[in-house]
């Protein structure tokens, strides 16, 4: 399995605090990676600098290499707007716009783009709510607002805008954290189905999904790599003390 993306010594800071050391990890293509830690260890931090959201927050900078395909991310000439398209991201807490439809909002980023008539909306629509396993619950009330969703239904809703504008990986920071358990089910359902043709990194507190479903984990401690490796390996038989003190839950 060839790796879709590539980080070599990359670090980050918050104005002249460094929040991330030299951190170097392959990504598989069409596999799921899961990234943990305590809190402030540097996981969503990490996220945000493979497809350079990190650079939009005041202070905030990077040095390193990240490719994507081979390609540096951080080039010059490299548009971070294309490169966010191909690198989508689903955040923690659901942000569906609240002004739009159910069916606008699977369709924003195309319609900003001018990528889209508005008569293709609704065949959009229907494709990546059904690749998001929202279809059959919504497919009566596609004009309604995407806010009058449940939480879990919301989240789902935007990993469908998301996967609309057609990207290579999906980047999720702690998409189930703030959900139900059946919720959480879902989503975990709906990864490890998308697996089959997306990238997807997740940024996860709870051990217990990561287990479930991420092919390789990375466990991050005060902005450093302690451990990446297959996720049953990590789990049953670490490599080091801190690892295992983590997943076993003796601190954290």
């Amino acid at each position: 399995m060839r790796d879709k993306i590539c980080v070599k010594s990359l670090s980050a800071w918050f104005g002249s605090n460094r929040a991330l050391f030299d951190i170097n990890i392959d990504v598989p293509e069409k596999s799921v990676t899961a990234i943990i830690g305590p809190s402030g260890c540097g996981k969503s931090t990490f996220i945000r600098c493979l497809n350079r959201m990190h650079e939009e927050v005041r202070g905030a900078s990077s040095r390193g290499i990240v490719l994507l395909d081979g390609e540096d991310v951080y080039a010059t000439g490299v548009d971070p707007v294309i490169l966010r398209r191909r690198m989508g991201m689903v955040f923690q807490k659901p942000n569906p716009f609240p002004t739009m439809s159910i069916m606008e909002n699977v369709a924003a980023g195309l319609l900003l783009n001018g990528r889209m008539k508005k008569s293709e909306i609704e065949v959009t629509a229907e494709k990546y709510l059904r690749l998001a396993a929202l279809w059959e619950e919504v497919k009566d009330k596609l004009n309604k607002p995407g806010v009058s969703l449940s939480g879990g239904q919301q989240q789902r809703l935007c990993i469908a805008r998301a996967l609309a504008v057609e990207p290579e990986v999906l980047l999720a920071d702690e998409p189930a954290s703030a959900l139900d358990p059946i919720s959480t089910a879902k989503i975990e359902d709906l990864f490890t189905e998308l697996k089959e043709t997306y990238t997807i990194v997740i940024v996860t507190h709870n051990m217990s999904q990561a287990a479930r479903v991420s092919d390789r984990t990375a466990f991050f401690l005060s902005g450093k790599l302690v451990e990446y490796d297959v996720t049953t390996k990590v789990f049953t038989n670490p490599s080091h003390k801190e690892t295992e003190d983590y997943v076993t839950g003796r601190f954290g």
